[in-house]
């Protein structure tokens, strides 16, 4: 449903500047900084995030996760960036607003990633900040969704310090690492102040 939709399917998406870094959707030219980050991530990122395919770092795998965020931006489903830090221009994580929904509910979920190197340096607090306004004016959602597992207390805080309200606590909510998780529920609306 494109109720209250303001981006054209056919647009690129913009890059977006916040402190220290940027965002910008994913290209083929991307490839092996991503994977060579992911590969170097992959203990401190497996514990948190949906089980890898045994593919997942290959060529192929990356053509078809383009191919599918193509897909869901045309659709207004999703919208994928990659961060980069701004001063060297490296890239330092991932961040996703999906699960788009449109009509009476104007929503999005966002999850992120962060490489191991860049974490705990501020740079994806950065990139949800900045995403916020972007996700509020030029996309026109009224409320932003986000779940994190209860003892991921990196994420917790990062949340928390971006304005988000925990709202609630969903058992067996996300199949990470192989194991349904229970998750705590966080959301932000447009009218809220960090």
């Amino acid at each position: 449903m494109a109720f209250f939709r303001t981006v054209s399917s056919n647009e690129t998406m913009p890059s977006i500047a916040g402190a220290g870094i940027t965002l910008r959707a994913p290209h083929s030219g991307d490839f092996a900084e991503w994977a060579a980050l992911r590969e170097t991530s992959r203990g401190f990122l497996v514990p948190w995030e949906p089980t890898w395919p045994p593919d997942d770092l290959t060529r192929g795998a990356f053509r078809r996760r383009l191919k599918r965020y193509a897909e869901d931006q045309r659709g207004d489903l999703a919208y994928a960036f990659l961060i980069f830090r701004s001063d060297d221009n490296a890239m330092v994580g991932g961040l996703t607003l999906a699960n788009i929904r449109r009509g009476v509910a104007q929503a999005g979920s966002i999850g992120y990633w962060i490489g191991a190197p860049f974490a705990r340096k501020g740079y994806m607090t950065a990139a949800v900040r900045a995403l916020i306004p972007y996700s509020f004016t030029t996309l026109r959602l009224h409320r932003l969704e986000a779940a994190c597992i209860p003892d991921n207390v990196a994420s917790v805080r990062l949340l928390e310090r971006t304005g988000f309200r925990r709202e609630g606590y969903a058992r067996g909510y996300l199949c990470i690492n192989g194991i349904w998780q229970d998750h705590l529920l966080y959301a932000r609306l447009k009218d809220d102040t960090d």
